[in-house]
């Protein structure tokens, strides 16, 4: 009986952030004593739910860290069909980042790292464009014009 409780008045905070998330534009919302940061992509949402008093930077940087780990794990194709696609690596970056609503790390490409395959990392990074390791100057010519396509194709879809 208290987990369906438990259960039905959590069903009904996420719809109330939902709605209230789908009326702003803006980035942070405030719900119930709760501080809601959010972040959107294609047919996706990602929350992240703080106490009232909590600082909105930390949580922002904390949505913002996950969201570059999923972003690098599934090669910047953030949606729902990807996701599920990937929903154990997806499990695994978000275990590896938070435990039991304490950060555990705040560098998504340390978590990319511990998470994925080598073999996976690795195209991934290239497929993504995201030379972050590298710099320009240690980059083949290939890297860096696959690196401007994927930045151009990404700004033009925005």
């Amino acid at each position: 009986k208290q987990w369906y409780q438990r259960r039905v008045r959590a069903k009904e905070f996420e719809q109330a952030v939902f709605k209230k998330t789908k009326e702003t534009d803006f980035e942070i919302v405030a719900l119930r004593g709760m501080t809601v940061v959010y972040r959107s992509s294609v047919d996706v949402s990602f929350y992240v739910v703080g106490d009232g008093e909590e600082n909105e930077l930390i949580l922002s940087q904390a949505l913002n860290t996950f969201f570059d780990t999923i972003s690098v794990i599934l090669k910047k194709n953030v949606e729902k069909k990807s996701i599920l696609n990937k929903m154990g690596l997806v499990m695994l970056a978000a275990d590896d980042f938070i435990q039991e609503g304490v950060i555990l790390e705040c560098d998504s490409d340390a978590i990319v790292a511990r998470v994925c395959p080598k073999s996976e990392l690795q195209e991934g990074v290239a497929a993504s464009g995201m030379m972050g390791s590298l710099p320009i100057t240690e980059q083949t010519v290939q890297q860096v014009l696959q690196s401007a396509r994927e930045g151009f194709k990404w700004s033009l879809l925005r």
